[in-house]
């Protein structure tokens, strides 16, 4: 009896943590129907996550700028609270704005009232500071859990990950190894996964993505796409 209930446990955590997977692997997202790419699309989206930030955020938006590429930013309500000025810049500038959570932390062991507090709160610091409602939502670290998975749908947010990423918030990475890793193999419909802020991250990490950007718009040029 003690064997079946443990196993029964283990059973129902284990699908409460599945949707965490998907991540890092393709298929478990499908499965799930979590996206990782824009397969409609003929165009590469670039999205820059855990901002806004004061300098990080400009910087970006400049290089946007001279590409006259879209992105959308997943901004974290926490940030949106302490730089209102700099979010609404993104939404001035043309870009679309995505909602990454209130508070920047992994999401897998909280409760459903945790999580629907946690996603109210930010909706009403980005409707405040910007007069947005989003539509696309992206976990700190990309990592769902199934209640968490479920309460964003019910509250009509998509869930969207990437299919590349440059790893801009490392200690080590340059703008050419965030240009590569975010552009090797690149194609039509890829979400790329980059940083605007160095708030979670190394310190100053922004500078290299700001520097990457460039590089990462000539790549997709070669490839014959756009942003």
């Amino acid at each position: 009896m003690r064997r079946t209930v443990l196993l029964a446990a283990g059973g129902v955590t284990a699908a409460q943590w599945a949707p965490s997977a998907a991540v890092v692997i393709p298929r478990a997202a499908m499965l799930l129907g979590i996206p990782t790419r824009r397969p409609t699309s003929s165009e590469v989206l670039l999205s820059f996550d855990d901002g806004p930030h004061p300098q990080g955020t400009p910087a970006v938006l400049a290089e946007l700028e001279r590409a006259g590429a879209h992105a959308v930013f997943f901004v974290c309500g926490e940030q949106v609270e302490r730089y209102p000025e700099f979010t609404r810049e993104v939404v001035a500038a043309g870009h679309e704005l995505g909602l990454h959570g209130y508070r920047h932390e992994t999401r897998r062991h909280w409760s459903k009232r945790l999580l629907a507090d946690d996603t109210r709160r930010s909706l009403e610091v980005l409707q405040e500071a910007a007069g947005v409602t989003p539509r696309l939502y992206r976990p700190p670290h990309g990592v769902f859990s199934l209640t968490g998975l479920r309460l964003i749908r019910e509250l009509r947010l998509e869930p969207l990950l990437w299919s590349k990423w440059g790893r801009d918030w490392e200690v080590r990475a340059t703008p050419e190894t965030i240009a590569r890793r975010a552009t090797t193999g690149i194609s039509a419909g890829d979400v790329v996964l980059l940083h605007d802020a160095d708030h979670y991250g190394a310190r100053d990490s922004w500078c290299n993505t700001a520097r990457a950007l460039p590089l990462i718009f000539d790549a997709i040029d070669r490839a014959g796409l756009s942003s």
